[in-house]
């Protein structure tokens, strides 16, 4: 008689989450996500990344050199679900400063990721960018997904660091991965688990609150250093 093989524990009292839809709306006191919309959105957020052309480096989209060929863009989205976008627009002066997206949406899996992320210079390392992630994060666990990941070209060092200091754990490198704009992409995996996110929460709480903040808009705390004991693994390249 053969030794019994391991296998996974049994995933019990679990119902696969909805998918996220285009009436999702996300509040903060920072910002505000919204399904985003060329009529809407894209003229506003043009004006933010214009001739601003890093900024797609490591999309598989863009730069756009004109506001009609980013509103030919964005109209195409408006109909897609997976990846779903939403919009980023600030509280206060109502600016469109960004989008960011949920896409390979697995609900079967319990599994989503988050990416195809645009900031604008004004929403980059800010605590409405952080608020941003906050909520999309926060609305996937608390929709019952098992499983948050964050996916990067390799060499992005920018998105990998966010990547840590958003909490995600390091999983690998997928070499040769994918071809975007006619060059080689190795992936870089991260990833959030239910398990994590409890404590996850409330380090994202902690570094939120205004009394964070010292009166020029210094960090008490960093968020880095408020992740670091839930992450599982860290990025070896960082």
């Amino acid at each position: 008689m053969r030794d019994a093989r391991p296998i996974g524990p049994a995933v019990t009292g679990w119902t696969p989450p909805p998918a996220p839809g285009p009436d999702l709306v996300l509040e903060g006191r920072h910002v505000r996500l919204e399904h985003l919309s060329a009529q809407a959105h894209a003229a506003l957020l043009f004006r933010e990344i214009e001739g601003e052309d890093w900024l797609w480096d490591y999309m598989p989209v863009g730069p756009f050199n004109s506001a009609a060929q980013f509103h030919r863009f964005v109209h195409e989205t408006e109909d897609s679900r997976d990846p779903l976008f939403l919009a980023i627009r600030a509280r206060g002066d109502d600016r469109v400063v960004g989008f960011a997206s949920f896409l390979r949406i697995t609900p079967e899996a319990g599994s989503i990721e988050v990416g195809f992320i645009l900031m604008s210079p004004r929403l980059q390392r800010t605590p409405a960018a952080t608020e941003a992630m906050f909520l999309m994060m926060q609305w996937a666990f608390d929709a019952g997904y098992r499983r948050y990941e964050w996916k990067c070209d390799a060499l992005n060092r920018p998105s990998r660091r966010a990547a840590q200091r958003f909490g995600f754990s390091y999983e690998g490198v997928f070499r040769q991965a994918t071809v975007y704009k006619g060059r080689n992409r190795d992936t870089a995996w991260f990833a959030v688990i239910d398990a994590d996110w409890p404590a996850l929460k409330e380090a994202f709480q902690v570094w939120l609150a205004p009394s964070n903040f010292e009166g020029e808009g210094q960090q008490k705390e960093s968020l880095a250093d408020l992740t670091r004991l839930v992450r599982v693994a860290s990025d070896p390249a960082l």
